[in-house]
């Protein structure tokens, strides 16, 4: 496994141990904030809007940047974070004294320097592998901290971040797309109103504008009176419905 990994990429089995941390006191402290392509998923992005109490419309226009080449063969559009230009391509939401999003901030700046990958089983359950990404610039390896990729993800808190983003499984790795499945525009479209523009999503779904071929249960009919969690599984359960008529 480790000879198919990028450099400076080393697996982790569950029982590994490694020393990081993260703090003020790190020399490199937010630099790792700086100069990266973030992508945003479907749950960050719900979290995010909601901690600054924007509409989803008007976070997506203010702070994501959205790419899909249906010409180059892209099967799902990818949601992008903006990033300020100010020479070093800072996050938008990081200053001097650290993030401002903190306590909503992705799932990725969450659970670095840890890679998850997960892989949906025939069966349904997840298969999870983890490596660790330990670049030469990060200076936390420093610290004395021992921990596990489970016992840092726990500290992390990213079992919400994990429970909401699994299920896109159901889509990102759904076994048509291996015989060829592609979006089209309108297809593209819909991937991003019902994963990423949720408030609007809602609304259309209020509106009988577009609709389930069967009925709401208990959570989805919850989902429409607010619940944006409930939502977002509602939203992959529609795309399922419109893209592989499940």
């Amino acid at each position: 496994m480790s000879s198919e990994l990028p450099e400076h990429f080393h697996p982790l089995e569950e029982q590994d141990q490694f020393s990081f941390d993260c703090h003020p006191g790190v020399p490199c402290f937010t630099q790792c904030c700086r100069e990266l392509d973030l992508i945003l998923t479907p749950y960050d992005v719900l979290r995010l809007k909601n901690r600054l109490d924007f509409n989803s419309g008007v976070f997506l226009e203010k702070y994501v940047i959205i790419e899909w080449e249906e010409e180059q063969g892209m099967v799902f559009p990818a949601c992008y974070l903006t990033m300020v230009d100010d020479g070093q391509a800072s996050c938008v939401f990081v200053n001097d004294k650290g993030c401002t999003v903190y306590g909503d901030r992705p799932g990725a700046c969450r659970a670095y320097p840890v890679g998850r990958g997960a892989s949906r089983q025939g069966d349904g359950t997840i298969k999870e592998q983890f490596v660790l990404m330990k670049e030469p610039h990060c200076q936390g390896f420093a610290e004395a901290r021992q921990q596990t990729a489970q016992s840092y993800f726990k500290v992390q808190g990213m079992a919400d971040y994990n429970r909401f983003n699994d299920p896109l499984m159901e889509l990102l790795q759904h076994p048509r797309i291996h015989f060829g499945f592609r979006l089209n525009h309108g297809q593209s479209n819909k991937f991003i109103l019902a994963l990423y523009n949720l408030d609007t999503f809602r609304q259309e779904m209020a509106d009988d504008r577009i609709s389930m071929k069967r009925p709401l249960n208990a959570a989805e009919l919850q989902a429409l009176a607010g619940n944006d969690e409930e939502l977002l599984l509602l939203g992959i359960r529609w795309l399922r419905q419109e893209f592989f008529d499940e």
